[in-house]
């Protein structure tokens, strides 16, 4: 298994002869409203653009798979990689939940199982999927929550991708009992103009590596506006807690191995 980080929460899972492209955001650089308004920047977003592998990393595609998509959440997939998808007709493969919203803007869907926390079939494997708290309080009653996924492939190592939430109890549960062998979190802090973070900043990726046993990787970061948790900001707390052999913060555009035995950062970082 290998992951190709593109941008914010966009990557790939390279399985096989499978290459599973997870939220796509493909907008260029400034096409899409501020998610800031009183910070006196107002930046759009995206606020760079995708690397310059990402064309060649598209190109190998061969499915997708959707967290959450609905209430404007642009940042896991926007009208450009609605586009992409639409005009591919790539499988998208998402819950139950998100099934009909995708299938109305024309989308190639493939639907899981409605029971949460109870695997389906995925290829030779399995996948599950564990809810997000895509943020607490007055702001998250507005938030679209989504899910995680868990894919478990023979020969591989299991694989957690998070999806937008903070670090809650039910999450610390679901990795101490699972440990998966990668876990992929969001750790950019981002929060609205009021209210708490809606995914999680230094501290949660911090704890979440400090329960997990394998590899944890973070993105969801200097990508979007609302997301202040820097690249080198993580790296400095990480070492400073201990765990830094285990934290993995890839650039946009670099793609980690992930074999069973040892992981090894990066296998391409092109310039």
């Amino acid at each position: 298994m290998q992951i190709t980080q593109l941008r914010n929460a966009t990557l790939i899972v390279h399985i096989g002869h499978r290459h599973i492209l997870v939220d796509p955001m493909l907008a260029p650089k400034d096409a899409l409203p501020p998610l800031r308004l009183l910070d006196g920047k107002r930046l759009r977003n995206p606020v760079i653009d995708l690397p310059m592998q990402a064309d060649a990393a598209l190109k190998q595609v061969t499915h997708c798979l959707i967290t959450h998509c609905q209430k404007g959440h642009f940042d896991h997939l926007d009208g450009y990689g609605k586009q992409w998808l639409r005009e591919t007709q790539t499988p998208v493969i998402c819950t139950p939940h998100d099934a009909a919203y995708l299938r109305k803007r024309g989308l190639n869907v493939q639907a899981l199982s409605a029971e949460h926390d109870q695997p389906s079939p995925f290829f030779e494997g399995r996948i599950r999927t564990l809810r997000c708290t895509h943020g607490e309080g007055l702001v998250g009653r507005f938030m679209e929550h989504g899910v995680g996924y868990l894919i478990e492939t023979p020969g591989e190592h299991s694989l957690y991708l998070a999806g937008d939430t903070v670090l809650t109890p039910r999450i610390r549960d679901f990795v101490v009992t699972h440990q998966p062998g990668v876990c992929v979190i969001p750790a950019g802090g981002a929060r609205f103009d009021v209210g708490q973070d809606i995914i999680m900043g230094l501290d949660d990726a911090i704890a979440f590596t400090r329960l997990s046993t394998g590899i944890v990787i973070a993105n969801h970061l200097e990508a979007i506006s609302h997301c202040p948790v820097t690249r080198k900001d993580l790296l400095a707390a990480g070492h400073a807690a201990g765990v830094s052999q285990r934290l993995r913060v890839p650039h946009d555009g670099e793609t980690l191995v992930c074999d069973i035995g040892p992981i090894v950062q990066p296998v391409e970082a092109s310039s």
